[in-house]
């Protein structure tokens, strides 16, 4: 499974759906935010079946974003059984996010 995309409708179900659920706040003009992609990518694929991860666009779905309140892209929320239990913004190596992220499987 690869990332998959997330919209102001889709936030709350996929955020209920998923034990592990990364958000990630985006934008198409984000450099930071394209550089961090292929990493996500990469560690959806190989973490299949332990977490789902999914991008949304700020500029197209605006409202879950605001109420996250991201000030900073690339932002990312890391959700356990719908509940918020981590932040980071910026970029990361890959090695980082997987420790990350595996702190709260």
């Amino acid at each position: 499974m690869s990332v998959i995309k997330s919209t102001d409708e889709t936030f709350e179900k996929l955020k209920k759906e998923n034990k592990i659920f990364l958000w990630r706040a985006t934008a198409d003009w984000c450099m930071p935010c394209k550089s961090l992609s292929p990493v996500l990518e990469e560690i959806s694929n190989e973490m299949k079946g332990q977490i789902v991860i999914a991008d949304q666009n700020i500029d197209l779905e605006p409202n879950v974003p605001t109420t996250m309140a991201v000030k900073s892209i690339p932002f990312m929320a890391l959700f356990k059984d719908g509940k918020l239990v981590s932040q980071k913004v910026g970029t990361h190596l890959k090695a980082n996010l997987v420790s990350w992220i595996k702190e709260y499987l």
